[in-house]
């Protein structure tokens, strides 16, 4: 793998002075005050990725008839391959590489996991985890990535978001109390100690739900998780019902978007050596129940943009961060995952919404700021909102085609203006 140098990460929705040589050499400059705001980031990434989707792996662990011991198995796996992938490369990198599991593969799980039988799924898993690897090491999928004209590129990623900030602000009809709350304690901080604005915001909504007694921490033990060995089956059934679904759906449905939302917000690292590390940690950890390992895309926007920190080159601490609470939680595993559960939806909804604000405007105003390309983005930015589900492929691939077909056409495929 080739390190990229912090220097030359730019932020396109902020573009303020470049971090310099000396800054990316100097890790001891890093203070306090720059390590709380990645931190707090990495964080809410964390509990929105386990309180919004982690419900998916209990029902696909119900409907495949597991056992608990074999479902802790499942946590434990997958949230240490996924801490410890997120950990290297934002290391190595000094950027803010988030990970996580394919949200749409387990959602793909729920039923998929009913026709075959748990040491096949196994097998399946390996499988795609292998393909993965292949991929990222033949380089095919960064030279597909850098075919992506950044405004597509920036209008599919507010496409994919927008339900995200709309969701902020959809909860008030249910708990209208806890959205006033926590907007108006969004819009204080923003205007008075911007940096601190999410770290506020949830403190504040951690406090309302315990005087309020919203959140039940009564029926919670700590343990440890056990990692459970299953022994692979590979059938040619399972390798078509399921490695090949769960490959393509994390692909377009994960590492496409998540590696758009790392160059949108001006990273620009090689896809391949990423797509090759969590291939590998699907790998390794799907004998113990990890059904994917790959790049984070909603999450990550939480890590990746200005909220986490105004300096670029600093945010990688947030990446550090979710990576050690990741691998916290897979060590204690059903345990912790529990307790992100226990928040209720709609305070996990309006944290993500408020949190992604940012990245969300910034990418419309990238998205529309050339006039040649402002009607291909404009349509890429609806196709993806919609989300449109076709063929058991999700929203973020079909926005990303329709628009891709929308700016050949209106553009005959120039980049930019003239």
């Amino acid at each position: 793998m080739q390190a990229v140098s912090p220097a030359k990460v730019r932020d396109p929705a902020t573009v303020s002075t470049p971090p310099t040589a000396r800054d990316a050499a100097s890790p001891t400059r890093l203070r306090a005050r720059d390590l709380l705001n990645p931190t707090i980031a990495g964080l809410v990434s964390v509990i929105v990725n386990y309180g919004g989707t982690f419900i998916l792996v209990f029902q696909a662990a119900r409907i495949a008839g597991l056992d608990p011991a074999q479902t802790a198995s499942w946590v434990w796996s997958v949230s240490i391959g996924v801490g410890l992938t997120g950990l290297l490369l934002s290391c190595y990198y000094r950027m803010p590489v988030i990970t996580a599991w394919s949200t749409p593969g387990a959602a793909f799980l729920v039923t998929a996991l009913g026709t075959v039988s748990y040491p096949e799924a196994i097998g399946a898993y390996i499988l795609s985890g292998l393909a993965f690897v292949i991929l990222g090491l033949s380089g095919l999928f960064d030279r597909l990535i850098r075919l992506i004209p950044p405004a597509i590129a920036a209008a599919l990623l507010a496409g994919v978001l927008l339900q995200f900030g709309i969701g902020a602000f959809g909860g008030a009809s249910t708990d209208p109390a806890l959205i006033g709350l926590l907007v108006a304690s969004y819009l204080v901080l923003k205007r008075f100690t911007a940096r601190y604005a999410i770290v506020g915001i949830l403190l504040i909504g951690l406090a309302w739900l315990l005087l309020r007694g919203q959140v039940d921490l009564s029926g919670l033990t700590l343990e440890f998780a056990i990692p459970v060995l299953t022994q692979p089956v590979f059938t040619l059934n399972a390798a078509l019902s399921v490695a090949l679904p769960l490959f393509l759906i994390t692909l377009t449905g994960q590492y496409m978007p998540g590696m758009l939302v790392l160059r949108n917000d001006g990273y620009q690292v090689s896809a391949s050596p990423i797509v090759t590390v969590t291939g590998l940690g699907s790998l390794l950890m799907a004998p113990f129940g990890s059904h994917a390992v790959n790049v984070a895309a909603i999450t990550a926007a939480i890590v990746t943009g200005k909220e986490a920190h105004d300096d670029p080159a600093k945010r990688w601490i947030g990446g550090i961060a979710a990576g050690l609470f990741y691998t916290m939680i897979g060590i204690f595993g059903v345990t912790l995952a529990s307790l992100f559960m226990t928040f209720p939806a709609v305070f996990i909804t309006a944290l993500a919404g408020l949190a992604l604000l940012g990245t969300i405007g910034g990418s419309l105003a990238s998205a529309m700021a050339d006039p040649a390309m402002r009607e291909a983005a404009l349509i890429t930015f609806l196709a993806s909102a919609a989300n449109i589900r076709f063929l058991g492929i999700g929203g973020a691939f079909w926005g990303l085609v329709i628009g891709l077909i929308a700016w050949a056409i209106l553009t005959g495929g120039r980049r930019k203006a003239a």
